[in-house]
């Protein structure tokens, strides 16, 4: 069974996708420059799967989207 993403979870995931959508990259693009199968991101963003990021993706999701992985995280604990 499925373990529910927690409310960071979910805001590091919404994050990512805002960030990857303002640069103009698909879901299938970010998922091949991270040298991964054209779903992962895919899989990440479904609000219907459980899957996330853990902190080496999101260090290689900041160096492709040439932004900081503090972005993707809030101003004040949740």
């Amino acid at each position: 069974m499925a373990t529910k993403l927690t409310e960071i979870e979910l805001y590091v995931i919404a994050r990512v996708r805002e960030i990857r959508i303002d640069r103009g990259l698909s879901q299938e693009k970010l998922s091949l420059a991270l040298n991964k199968g054209v779903g992962f991101i895919g899989d990440r963003e479904a609000p219907s799967k459980s899957a996330k990021y853990n902190i080496k993706n999101l260090n290689e999701i900041a160096k492709i989207l040439n932004c900081s992985p503090k972005d993707f995280w809030p101003e004040e604990a949740i």
